[in-house]
């Protein structure tokens, strides 16, 4: 696995147990409501990992561009859909979205190394 989303997902699977394991109501909910807000529906989940980048990219979180990112590639979409969505949040949020723009392309670099290497 490549080192950058190992530790990624090291660190995220780590905190989430922590904060979920405090057992508090209103977190365990609002995690609750956002899984199920990214499952099938009126739209597909594709489109809602394509809308969730976008918002990401725009609000600049890096770790949910990540999140996003891995989702969207899990879910088959390819490098030019991801690059055309992130081409409208760079566009949407301004030229201070680059830096994100730069650490997301990294990070799909990333992920489809961490394919190669599984395949081969």
């Amino acid at each position: 696995m490549s080192e950058l989303v190992k530790e990624f997902n090291d660190y995220r699977e780590k905190m989430n147990d922590k904060i979920l394991g405090d057992n508090n109501k209103i977190i365990k909910r609002i995690f609750n409501l956002d899984t199920n807000a990214f499952s099938e529906g009126a739209l597909d989940v594709k489109t809602k990992e394509l809308l969730g980048l976008v918002a990401s990219a725009v609000l600049r979180c890096d770790d949910c561009i990540k999140y996003h990112l891995e989702s969207s590639y899990k879910e088959g979409l390819s490098k030019a859909q991801v690059m055309e969505t992130l081409s409208i949040a760079t566009l949407v949020g301004g030229t201070i979205v680059i830096p994100h723009l730069r650490r997301a392309y990294e990070y799909w670099e990333a992920l489809e190394a961490q394919n190669q290497n599984q395949e081969g």
